[in-house]
């Protein structure tokens, strides 16, 4: 498996993240807790990229969430060794298959699992889930297990296409929103329009949606550049078309 040169490339976002840190099942987790009412037995799993909840936009994302009434963890599934954020600082450079080595399946999956068994023997039942890049490999994972009930995934990195597509189709209940764009080695246009024929035209019971970000480059639902105009209203367009299913289909 590979990754592309946009998988650490990107801006920090400015902003005060208004959740807490916890231990969950022995795990660091960001944790974001709706102020308003919401309901006790469900949770959305964020599933971040490479720079894990440490980087300050999966934070504000997740604090987004809980603003709309879902309350969001965000597990260090990444053992406390994400990729730093200033390797997004223009010059910098990093090597992540070289990091990729120590954060395969066998190192991060059962890190997330603790996260996972622990909600539920605090009496959580149902499992949303959203992944970003690298955490877009382990929405579908989750899926094909059905451990989650609704699934988002915005330009998910580390699948094999078409066949994680077919086996999506054929194992999992989890309704499916991809949030994809234009420039993606990860997730190409190809892959977008493979995904179209194997679920579209309502051939998926359980649901599913893609959208579409024109001119958009891999990456953009976490770490655009809010300065500019059109990556501001991509990333606030992926994170719209989340919440809108979630709050339909969880």
């Amino acid at each position: 498996m590979s990754f592309c040169k946009d998988c650490t490339k990107g801006v920090t976002h400015e902003g005060t993240p208004q959740g807490k840190w916890e231990l969950i099942g022995g795990v660091n987790t960001y944790v974001a807790t709706p102020a308003i009412d919401y309901p006790k037995d469900k949770v959305v799993l964020f599933l971040t990229d490479v720079f894990g909840p440490q980087l300050v936009n999966a934070q504000l994302l997740a604090d987004d969430f809980a603003r709309n009434g879902f309350k969001t963890i965000v597990p260090d599934y990444l053992n406390g060794d994400p990729i730093p954020a200033d390797a997004m600082a223009p010059g910098k450079t990093f090597d992540i298959q070289k990091w990729f080595v120590n954060h395969t399946q066998a190192h991060t999956r059962p890190t997330l699992n603790k996260v996972i068994e622990a909600l539920k023997k605090e009496g959580i039942t149902t499992f949303g889930a959203t992944g970003y890049c690298f955490g877009g490999r382990y929405v579908f994972d989750l899926a094909f297990e059905n451990i989650i009930s609704a699934s988002v995934v915005s330009h998910p990195s580390l699948l094999q296409i078409p066949a994680d597509l077919e086996k999506y189709f054929s194992t999992s209940k989890s309704p499916l929103l991809i949030n994809s764009c234009t420039t993606d080695s990860q997730f190409p246009l190809e892959a977008s329009a493979q995904a179209d024929a194997i679920f579209g035209e309502d051939k998926f019971a359980p649901g599913y949606k893609r959208e579409y970000f024109e001119g958009l480059t891999h990456g953009f639902a976490v770490r655009g550049d809010m300065a500019d105009p059109v990556a501001k209203k991509a990333k606030e367009g992926a994170f719209d078309s989340a919440v809108k299913w979630f709050c339909a289909k969880l």
